[in-house]
């Protein structure tokens, strides 16, 4: 079968190229560039640059060629070619809207105020326009790594009284590399330790690439501090970086069982929860092979799973609870009509929070650290606390 890992950075390569191209076109086609011959020169001497860039910053998503230079320049190299290439499809954007409102008001303006008026309010609405991407991409580069403790309660039918309450922290999709700093989780872990969790969940992604410090990842995660202890699954980016088992074994010994399509049944009290994980599911291939017999008859199963599209299958094999993360929530989310739009949809539905199928429920977290870019639009980043309750 194909291996389709890098085609989504291909298609962002190609929009970004795009972009980049109609861009031109539209400046090169203004009067106040197209007809200079030194800004023409200027237009496609910086055409060909972003283009380099869009390129370099593509290159750096392989392993082969990422490690020819020092791991956080590749890092920082791809965030700033994904950056740059949003807003230059945001400035795209922002030249047809003005020229769709150059049309408009040339019509709409009486022609006795067109001198100024239409000026006046063209320019004012061009700078707005040009702004927003600019303002927009610097706020969520702040504000990425500003991690929010998530409170939810979910009820689940028939759940033993000794479960009520049963408080559970979740983190996942940590990312320890350039983008996030070893303080930054040790806070994190500080803030779960708060929380004075029963049990800790690890739903995959300690690191993004190969070279990132994922001993600093699980040192960190050793000071998770709950009742009993820490279970896991693994994400997509250990099996990108070839760590499954390293950091499986690594994580026997800090307290925290990756769970590798198996199962492991805790007591809380009189009460019993079935707890079982699985590696990373791959796209285009059957979800949750096997998973059918790490369910036990009885039992509330819970199912940790990096991505969280096998939920409909693992509401089919009688899991009731599905833990997730792996979309960060779109990480770039943009909610129109009640909408949300962002990268996440073109993969599964169920991008953050709740959702229901019957009576089974999968819960999405939105994550800790970021991917491809040092940006969080929408999305914040979070550790979730979760509280069972019994349904009515």
């Amino acid at each position: 079968m194909p291996n389709f890992r890098f085609f989504p950075d291909f298609i962002l390569l190609g929009v970004s190229i795009f972009a980049q191209t109609a861009l031109t076109w539209l400046l090169y086609r203004a009067p106040g560039i197209g007809g200079s011959p030194v800004r023409r020169r200027l237009l496609w001497a910086f055409t060909g640059a972003n283009y380099l860039l869009f390129t370099l910053g593509y290159l750096m998503v392989f392993g082969r060629v990422a490690r020819r230079i020092p791991l956080d320049w590749a890092t920082w190299l791809q965030g700033v070619s994904l950056i740059w290439a949003m807003l230059i499809a945001g400035f795209c954007g922002g030249v047809l809207v003005w020229k769709l409102l150059a049309r408009v008001t040339r019509t709409a303006v009486p022609a006795a105020e067109t001198p100024s008026a239409r000026r006046m309010f063209l320019q004012a609405a061009g700078g707005a326009l040009f702004a927003a991407p600019v303002a927009a991409t610097a706020f969520g580069i702040v504000r990425r790594n500003r991690i929010r403790l998530a409170e939810i309660e979910i009820k689940l039918p028939d759940l033993h009284k000794d479960l009520e309450g049963l408080r559970i922290v979740q983190i996942t999709d940590i990312h320890l590399s350039a983008f996030l700093s070893e303080a930054e989780l040790a806070h994190v872990i500080g803030m779960a330790n708060d929380t004075r969790a029963h049990l800790a969940l690890m739903t995959g992604d300690l690191i993004t690439t190969f070279g990132d410090p994922l001993d600093a990842c699980l040192r960190q995660l050793a000071r998770l501090r709950t009742d009993a202890g820490g279970l896991g699954c693994l994400g997509n980016h250990e099996m990108y970086t070839g760590t499954e088992k390293y950091v499986t074994a690594r994580g026997e010994r800090i307290g925290i069982e990756f769970l590798r399509n198996e199962n492991r049944e805790l007591r809380f009290g009189d009460a019993v929860l079935n707890f079982a994980g699985v590696d990373y599911q791959r796209t285009g291939r059957p979800y949750l092979i096997g998973a059918e017999e790490l369910v036990v008859p009885g039992r509330m199963n819970i199912l940790l799973s990096h991505n969280p599209d096998v939920f409909p299958v693992a509401a089919r094999q009688g899991y009731g609870l599905t833990i997730a993360g792996h979309t960060h929530g779109g990480q770039v989310n943009v909610e129109i009509l009640n909408n949300n739009i962002n990268l996440a949809r073109y993969y599964t539905p169920y991008t953050r929070g709740l959702y229901r199928e019957g009576e089974a429920q999968v819960y999405v977290s939105s994550g800790v650290g970021t991917v491809g870019m040092p940006v969080r639009l929408g999305a914040p980043a979070e550790i979730n606390l979760i509280r069972l309750a019994r349904s009515v």
